[in-house]
């Protein structure tokens, strides 16, 4: 079994029997898969994502009298873009072949067989297949610089971006955004990328520790201060020396004890409880919350001069309902990360589960994802996993009005590209594969600016 999920797949499009068992007995080194009409290829594709398909160009046409053949290249190319097809035609048939190549395919072969020339012309499609793939493996690396960070969408690598640039610092930084959008792995990444990596990042939930306990906690206690003190503790502060000190749902902290914390990020010096002894500690300090601390700030729950303290550098993450391309990059990382976890022969989501990832708003953003994608391989008993399988059902489908999807999808990539660019014409004209008049066309056409707002 192992063995033959090792083999590369290749699917035969072939509606002659006699072929089929032919093509399946001289290519016994791959995991061959076989369709002898338009919809059974269409439903390998989905089933089992063949690298390469060889396809007779000759299939019968259908009941309404349609070509099969080449409406079968067409789905085929909208099912598996980066999927090689190798259409087979006869020896009078060089219009249709050069045809097909025009529509997607990516070579032809005129009958009869000769098995040793179908043999170089399938390894040199696999090769190439493998080398797309290694480079579009490459270009996810670029695009999500940071360890653990999942991310196309251009306000997240931007703020990639800027964690690397922070990271060498010891700049105070606060990230901001809703609960499950990921401050913890960016608080993470910050650490990773710094000078302190090899020391400790210590983290504290300031809303999970009682208001009686939270000093203690953070600034350590002698022996003696209280009833209980049975020996000298190091706190969160002193235990993160010459790391990371990660103060999480800072918005949650007590104002009394605000104060003291404003202490020691002016004079990076504590005191434990019950204790005289200024103790110096040298730690990188970043901190988190989902709350609004300028309105805080104003309603006189948060102190101010601790605001300016703890933002010198301030990153808001968007959620994920408003990051282009996250959710289904993010749905597949976890799928992933979950089957092989578990085992599981899951290899993807079926077209309505595409469909409800991408329709629904994710309130609890990244969290509530990972939730529903292990949810959905709990309950899948297929390949594919489904919207019933992640407990979603779209209330609004999305728009298949193909001017308005092609609309959004181009503009899209425009911003995106820009952005990866930082707004360099001539770079993203060549990242888009286009002319730089031909950018600034398309730029015209979808009212994007040609400069940067400041």
């Amino acid at each position: 079994m192992n063995k033959s999920e090792d083999k590369k797949k290749l699917l035969i499009v072939e509606d002659d029997l006699g072929l089929q068992s032919q093509l399946r007995w001289h290519f016994d080194q791959y995991e061959v898969i076989v369709a002898g009409n338009r919809n059974d290829a269409v439903a390998a594709i989905r089933l089992h994502e063949p690298a390469i398909i060889l396809q007779d160009l000759g299939l019968p046409p259908d009941e309404e009298g349609v070509d099969e053949g080449f409406r079968c290249i067409r789905e085929i190319s909208n099912l598996s873009p980066n999927a090689k097809i190798i259409v087979m035609t006869g020896n009078s048939d060089y219009e249709n072949a050069v045809r097909a190549v025009a529509m997607g395919a990516y070579d032809f072969y005129q009958k009869p067989v000769n098995p040793e020339t179908l043999d170089l012309i399938l390894q040199r499609a696999f090769h190439i297949h493998e080398l797309e793939s290694e480079h579009r493996m490459l270009q996810e690396q670029q695009q999500s610089p940071l360890d653990g960070i999942i991310a196309c969408d251009p306000k997240m690598l931007k703020i990639c971006r800027t964690i690397e640039k922070l990271a060498p610092s010891d700049v105070t930084c606060t990230l901001t955004g809703e609960s499950g959008t990921g401050k913890e792995v960016l608080a993470k990444a910050l650490h990773n990328f710094s000078p302190r990596k090899d020391k400790r990042m210590v983290a504290i939930n300031c809303a999970a520790v009682p208001e009686n306990l939270m000093e203690s906690e953070l600034f350590g206690y002698e022996k003696g201060a209280f009833t209980g003190a049975t020996k000298r503790t190091l706190g969160k502060v002193e235990t993160a020396h010459a790391g990371t000190l990660f103060l999480d749902e800072i918005g949650d902290m007590p104002l009394l004890l605000q104060a003291k914390l404003l202490r020691f990020l002016q004079e990076r010096v504590i005191e434990r409880v019950g204790g005289r002894e200024e103790i110096p500690v040298d730690v990188r300090v970043v901190c988190a919350t989902n709350k609004d601390l300028k309105q805080m700030v104003q309603d006189g729950t948060f102190r101010e001069d601790l605001y300016y303290r703890i933002c010198e550098m301030e990153i808001e993450i968007p959620p994920l309902r408003e990051r282009q391309g996250d959710k289904l990059l993010l749905a597949r990382h976890f799928l992933k990360r979950i089957t092989e976890q578990n085992a599981q022969n899951i290899q993807g989501f079926t077209p309505d589960a595409i469909e409800a990832i991408e329709a629904y708003d994710w309130p609890g953003n990244i969290r509530e994802m990972e939730n529903r994608i292990k949810r959905g391989a709990v309950m899948c008993d297929e390949k594919l996993v489904s919207s019933d399988d992640l407990g979603l059902i779209s209330q609004e489908g999305l728009s298949l009005n193909l001017r308005e999807v092609r609309y959004n999808a181009e503009r899209a990539a425009i911003l995106r590209a820009l952005n990866m660019t930082e707004y360099n014409i001539s770079a993203t004209a060549k990242l888009l594969g286009v002319t730089r008049p031909t950018l600034y066309d398309l730029m015209k056409k979808y009212n994007v600016p040609v400069a940067q707002d400041q």
